[in-house]
Protein backbone atom coordinates (compact mmCIF):
# COMPACT_ATOMS: atom_id res chain seq x y z
CA UNK A 1 0.00 0.00 0.00
CA UNK A 2 1.43 3.04 -0.89
CA UNK A 3 0.03 6.29 1.23
CA UNK A 4 1.37 10.12 0.70
CA UNK A 5 4.40 11.61 2.96
CA UNK A 6 2.48 14.37 5.32
CA UNK A 7 5.36 17.59 5.13
CA UNK A 8 6.31 18.95 8.50
CA UNK A 9 7.53 22.00 8.17
CA UNK A 10 8.23 24.47 5.21
CA UNK A 11 10.96 24.40 2.65
CA UNK A 12 11.36 28.45 2.84
CA UNK A 13 13.73 28.48 5.07
CA UNK A 14 15.85 30.45 2.22
CA UNK A 15 17.00 34.20 2.23
CA UNK A 16 14.38 36.01 1.02
CA UNK A 17 16.85 37.65 -1.57
CA UNK A 18 16.72 34.53 -3.86
CA UNK A 19 14.23 33.81 -6.40
CA UNK A 20 11.64 32.34 -5.26
CA UNK A 21 9.28 29.93 -7.46
CA UNK A 22 6.02 28.04 -7.07
CA UNK A 23 5.11 24.61 -6.59
CA UNK A 24 2.67 22.11 -5.73
CA UNK A 25 4.10 18.96 -3.22
CA UNK A 26 1.25 16.68 -2.93
CA UNK A 27 -1.59 18.60 -2.90
CA UNK A 28 -0.08 21.94 -1.06
CA UNK A 29 1.14 24.59 -3.13
CA UNK A 30 4.57 26.30 -1.53
CA UNK A 31 7.43 28.66 -2.73
CA UNK A 32 10.70 27.29 -2.97
CA UNK A 33 13.84 28.14 -3.91
CA UNK A 34 14.94 28.71 -7.73
CA UNK A 35 17.66 25.81 -8.63
CA UNK A 36 16.45 23.52 -6.05
CA UNK A 37 17.16 20.10 -6.92
CA UNK A 38 14.96 17.40 -5.89
CA UNK A 39 17.29 15.97 -3.50
CA UNK A 40 17.65 19.03 -1.75
CA UNK A 41 13.95 19.83 -1.43
CA UNK A 42 13.43 16.14 0.09
CA UNK A 43 16.38 17.01 2.44
CA UNK A 44 14.42 20.51 3.27
CA UNK A 45 11.11 18.44 4.19
CA UNK A 46 13.43 15.86 6.16
CA UNK A 47 12.82 12.74 4.66
CA UNK A 48 16.52 12.19 3.55
CA UNK A 49 16.39 8.98 5.48
CA UNK A 50 12.93 7.41 4.63
CA UNK A 51 11.66 5.09 1.85
CA UNK A 52 9.86 6.87 -0.24
CA UNK A 53 9.18 7.75 -4.40
CA UNK A 54 9.05 10.69 -5.93
CA UNK A 55 6.83 11.86 -9.15
CA UNK A 56 7.15 14.66 -10.69
CA UNK A 57 4.65 15.81 -13.08
CA UNK A 58 3.22 12.43 -13.38
CA UNK A 59 6.40 10.59 -14.03
CA UNK A 60 8.40 8.62 -11.47
CA UNK A 61 12.22 10.38 -10.47
CA UNK A 62 14.19 7.72 -10.02
CA UNK A 63 16.71 8.03 -6.72
CA UNK A 64 19.21 8.05 -9.41
CA UNK A 65 18.44 11.42 -10.81
CA UNK A 66 17.04 13.26 -7.43
CA UNK A 67 20.46 15.28 -7.26
CA UNK A 68 20.34 16.00 -10.69
CA UNK A 69 16.61 17.23 -11.34
CA UNK A 70 16.41 20.90 -11.05
CA UNK A 71 12.76 21.97 -9.72
CA UNK A 72 10.74 24.02 -12.17
CA UNK A 73 8.20 26.61 -11.51
CA UNK A 74 4.88 24.91 -11.75
CA UNK A 75 6.53 21.19 -10.90
CA UNK A 76 3.68 18.89 -9.66
CA UNK A 77 5.54 16.79 -6.74
CA UNK A 78 4.05 13.51 -5.82
CA UNK A 79 6.39 11.98 -2.69
CA UNK A 80 4.66 8.60 -1.15
CA UNK A 81 6.08 5.94 0.86
CA UNK A 82 5.44 2.30 1.44
CA UNK A 83 3.79 1.47 4.23
CA UNK A 84 3.77 -1.94 6.60
CA UNK A 85 0.49 -3.97 6.86
CA UNK A 86 -1.62 -6.95 5.96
Amino acid sequence: MLSRVRILGTANNWSKQAEMIPITVNGEVREVRAGLTAAELIAELELTNRRFAVEINEAVLPRSRLTEYRIRSGDRIEIVHAIGGG
